[in-house]
Parts: structure tokens; C-alpha cells; sequence
């Protein structure tokens, strides 16, 4: 297994970012595989997948660059720069850094990630820029236009778990982030379940990065590691909240839905991005179902959290059968 020695100061002083490059990456290893990582990604893959496939069948050198890049046991590391940790970067900044790449290191983390030789095809310089237009092209036909509702969700995230935190610790976090990760005591954070040798990041800078597809992965620079993990199913997914249609006549859709998703402690903005719903409506909502002692408000941290009471349990109980 892959694992990393974390000092008590390098856990305490991480922190959760937002990276729009990291987004448009897993976008790119979904429409790599072809398959919905879960059940609300379906939709924007038969959306988007047909273009994807016709762009690389007209581009077979970058197709090929693609399928030896992204490997089921690496992911070539130009691929996936390490995040800077800055709150607000631009993507077009974060994707200068892949145009940046030596093309020394594109060809040993090609040979990295394919375990061999080399393709004579991509044995050139160059690469780095075919893969940052096959991104840009990503990010700009298939990210960006959703880029808000995607960010809404990747910081409900970032609220449910630093949340989590509060009232479960580390271990509790680190082991229910991503599939093949969990906290081994004594210091060390089994990252992956793979046999990679273990790396010391004692001192240096620890970040997580939530994304919305279910794909995760690790990167690194000399100066500090991130951990990319996916969202958990209930924000990401995107299909609809059954809300009753009793309960929807009595307190109107929209505020039914608010109630209805309350069963555990949610955030103003996670709300915000399960609903789709704006700020402002999403806080009437509270204050009403608050005014009618149906929900109750309490903190986690730095976050104030809603869930229902027991007069909310027995409303939405009642009207569900």
C-alpha cells in the first residue's frame, strides 16, 4: 500500500481547496473511461461523450497520449500538476503549468505510467500542449458552463466535511474521503492500495481537493501533497429529492425539499447546491420551517448546520406513507 508519515503540525495546518483544473481532470478521466462515475454524472456524459470521442478519432497522436497517460495504476504526473493551494486560482494559471512541463519529464512520466517503452508517436516535444488544448477544450464545452453549480457543490463538500471533523475527528474524515484511504495510526495515511514506497511530508503542506466525479488521486511537489478526493454521492449526485406530494401542498415545493433533505445536518450551502435553489430562497425557507420549530440550527466548527426536529421527523414521516 502507498502511504504517507504526517506530523501532528502538517495534519493541523491543511487545508480544503477548490481547483477548477482538478474538476476539468476528473471530467477528463470520466470521458476517458466512457462510464458515469454515479448515477447524476449519466446525463453529462451522453452529452458530452460523442464530441470527446469525435475530437480524439480526428487527433489520433493526442488519443494515444490520452490512453498512455491516464493509467489504471498511475496518472501520468503532467497530467496532474499539484494544486497551489491558492483560494481562488484561475484555471487558465493552473493550466499553464501542464504547457510549462519539460518535455524530458513528459517522456520519463510516460514511461512511468505505461511500465515500458515509449510510443514512437509521442516520442516528441509538444505533448504537454496537445494534452492543455484537449483540457482547455474540456473545461470550455463541458465544465465552465456548469462551473457554478459544480463549485456550489464542491464547497458543500468542503463544509460537510470539515463538519465531519468536528464531531468525529480525523481518522473518522480521512478514512470515509476516498475508496483505498484510511488513517493507520502512528502517523501514517494509507493514501492508495497500492505498493509504492511510503514518502515523509513531515513539514510540508497537506491539501484536499474535492472534485464531482467519483476519481480521486495524489500528487505532489516538493513543497507539499494533495490528496484528490470525490465529493460524497448525496451532493454529487444529481438526481432529485422525493419530496411528498401531501408535504408539497402543505408547505410549498420548495420549501418540502429543504425539509425533506434535512434528515441529517446540512449547511446553508450545501442546501444551496443540493436545491439549486438561490441563497436568499433557501434562507426564507429556514427561518420558516425554524419559526415552526420543524428544524433546529446548531454549529459544527465554524459551520451552522439544520436538521429536522422531532415534530419535522413526524411531519415528513406521516406524509411519506
Amino acid at each position: 500500500m502507498g502511504w504517507w508519515r504526517i506530523s501532528t503540525d502538517t495534519l493541523a495546518a491543511s487545508r480544503f481547496v477548490v481547483s477548477a483544473l482538478a474538476e476539468t481532470t476528473a471530467c477528463l478521466i470520466s470521458l476517458a473511461n466512457g462510464t458515469a462515475t454515479h448515477p447524476g454524472e449519466r446525463p453529462w456524459l451522453d452529452a458530452h461523450l460523442p464530441a470527446y470521442r469525435a475530437r480524439l478519432a480526428g487527433d489520433p497522436i493526442t488519443a494515444l497520449l490520452v490512453r498512455s497517460a491516464l493509467r489504471p495504476r498511475y496518472l501520468a504526473d503532467f497530467v496532474t500538476p499539484t494544486p497551489t493551494g491558492e483560494t481562488n486560482p484561475d484555471f487558465h494559471e493552473e493550466l499553464a503549468r501542464i504547457r510549462a512541463w519539460p518535455d524530458d519529464r513528459v517522456q520519463a512520466d510516460l514511461a512511468t505510467a505505461l511500465g515500458g517503452p515509449v510510443p514512437q508517436q509521442l516520442r516528441r516535444p509538444g505533448m504537454t500542449e496537445r494534452l492543455a488544448d484537449l483540457m482547455e477544450w474540456i473545461w470550455t464545452t463541458a465544465v465552465r458552463p456548469d462551473w457554478n453549480r459544480r463549485r456550489r457543490i464542491v464547497e458543500a463538500d468542503v463544509v460537510a466535511r470539515t463538519g465531519q471533523l468536528g464531531r468525529d475527528g480525523w481518522a473518522a474524515t480521512l478514512d470515509a474521503m476516498r475508496p483505498g484511504m484510511r488513517w493507520l495510526g502512528e502517523g501514517r495515511l494509507q493514501v492508495n492500495p497500492h505498493d509504492y514506497p511510503p514518502r515523509d511530508i513531515s513539514g510540508k503542506r497537506l491539501l484536499f481537493v474535492p472534485v464531482t466525479s467519483d476519481v480521486g488521486w495524489v500528487c505532489w511537489t516538493t513543497d507539499r501533497h494533495a490528496v484528490i478526493y470525490p465529493c460524497s454521492g448525496v451532493l454529487a449526485g444529481q438526481e432529485p429529492v422525493p419530496v411528498p406530494d401531501a408535504l408539497g401542498t402543505l408547505l410549498g415545493p420548495a420549501r418540502a425539499r429543504v425539509l425533506v433533505l434535512l434528515d441529517t445536518p446540512k449547511s446553508t450551502t450545501q442546501l444551496v447546491a443540493l436545491t439549486g435553489q438561490g441563497l436568499g430562497s433557501v434562507g426564507r425557507h429556514l427561518k420558516v420551517l425554524l419559526d415552526a420549530r420543524l428544524i433546529r440550527r446548531g454549529r459544527a466548527g465554524r459551520s451552522v448546520l439544520y436538521d429536522r426536529t422531532p415534530a419535522g421527523e413526524v411531519l415528513v414521516g406521516a406524509q411519506a406513507r
